[in-house]
């Protein structure tokens, strides 16, 4: 790249099922003041970082890089392949335009298997891939999907954006994924279906937007609503069963034996949101073993999932560690939670879990590299994105079921050494 400036300063993320081309491994999300952030959004997704700024790799034009050498390595053959038409097909095989336009939509009534095979062996040998973005147009849509995500720094949200991005390519969709910082008129925006792209609809993860202002009919396009808020709004809705999730959390850390069991992440007011379903979730399973919720095991966070970093973890541990009697085990809200808490126990000289076992709730790809691999609950991202991208095409299409539909993907528990004690050498999540 040379040093200008790239005028795509906006931070809004596009994702297109393009190849990565080679050493395109990491999004880098900045604003146009220059503060970085990075979030691995797979392999299948092509973004290209220029000058601290986002400029979003296309299919179907080369305008945005100003000269040959502005584009990267590998993306001038994908444009090259995207640039095949029917035509060109046609001509390669000596076939029509319309008898190849049938093959490739699967329209063989008409079409001799001999011909057919020759065709296909065309669409092969040309690498012709269909104008997705021309099916779309003639269906009067725009093959555009938002996800309105709280913050990319997150590795959770980071993920699910990675996942969801996927399933929507499966569906023949662009993703446009724009962080809203949980700010009320970003969310609004969202809602409106972003003034500044054209998409068919949004997936939203609401933090500071109420039931009364998430209404479909006064949503530009259609909605699904993912997380642990607003469960009485009238749009389709994914989210797992919190309560359950934490009450299994933290049964598996009273089957150790352990009797004093905190908790870090507990709102600092109570409201119907994550952290008030998993503190919840937390005194039922201590209710259940016959013991009193002790308010001083429980380490208090700010409400919102962007104050959840390893620095509030270490900082809530070393307050629990302040007791006078500190806790033999602790549940974490999240995972970042966790690995903070587990950086400040090593530091104060406390072995995991031999003093105090730690569990967590995401199981980010760090949980199962951490020393020692972390103990959590891990959410079936793959179906939380799966049914959040099918309802919201079934709705843009017309065929979803009324009324709104709540769904609760399942969670597992994953046993690693911060609980049990031993390293089993498998590095897996999800």
């Amino acid at each position: 790249m040379d040093g200008r400036r790239s005028p795509y300063t906006h931070l809004t993320l596009i994702a297109h099922p393009i190849r990565r081309a080679p050493g395109w491994g990491t999004l880098t999300a900045a604003n146009a003041a220059g503060s970085v952030r990075r979030a691995t959004l797979g392999t299948e997704h092509a973004y290209l970082s220029h000058c601290g700024t986002i400029v979003p790799v296309v299919t179907d034009t080369m305008d945005r890089f100003s000269t040959k050498r502005d584009v990267p390595s590998g993306y001038s053959s994908d444009l090259a392949r995207m640039s095949t038409t029917l035509r060109d097909v046609a001509a390669s095989c000596g076939v029509s335009i319309k008898t190849v336009s049938n093959v490739v939509n699967g329209n063989l009534a008409r079409v001799s298997p001999q011909t057919a095979e020759r065709v296909h062996a065309s669409l092969a040998a040309l690498d012709y891939r269909p104008n997705l973005a021309a099916r779309h147009l003639r269906k009067g849509q725009a093959g555009t999907l938002a996800i309105a995500v709280p913050v990319l720094s997150n590795p959770y949200f980071a993920s699910l954006c990675a996942t969801l991005s996927d399933v929507a390519v499966e569906h023949g969709y662009t993703v446009v994924i724009e962080p809203t910082g949980g700010d009320r008129q970003l969310e609004h925006l969202a809602l409106k279906g972003l003034s500044r792209h054209v998409i068919d609809g949004v997936i939203l993860i609401p933090l500071a937007l109420g039931v009364s202002e998430i209404r479909p009919e006064g949503a530009a396009v259609p909605v699904v609503l993912l997380g642990e808020r607003l469960f009485d709004a009238a749009c389709d809705h994914v989210a797992i069963d919190n309560v359950a999730a934490a009450r299994t959390a933290t049964q598996h850390l009273l089957s150790l034996g352990r009797r004093r069991v905190g908790a870090i992440g507990a709102p600092r007011r109570q409201q119907k949101f994550m952290a008030s379903l998993r503190l919840r979730g937390y005194e039922d399973a201590l209710r259940e073993a016959g013991q009193e919720i002790n308010r001083e095991l429980i380490a208090p966070a700010l409400p919102s999932p962007l104050s959840y970093t390893r620095a509030d973890g270490a900082v809530a541990m070393r307050r629990l560690l302040g007791l006078q009697r500190p806790p033999d085990a602790v549940f974490c809200f999240n995972d970042l939670l966790a690995l903070g808490a587990m950086k400040a126990l090593q530091v104060a000289g406390y072995r995991v879990p031999d003093d105090i076992a730690v569990a967590g709730f995401d199981d980010i790809e760090d949980s199962a590299f951490a020393t020692p691999s972390l103990t959590t609950i891990s959410p079936d991202t793959d179906e939380i994105a799966r049914s959040a991208i099918s309802m919201l095409v079934e709705r843009i299409r017309g065929t979803g079921a009324e009324p709104p539909r709540l769904v609760q993907p399942p969670f597992r528990l994953v046993v690693r050494a911060s609980t049990s004690g031993r390293e089993s050498g498998d590095v897996s999540t999800k």
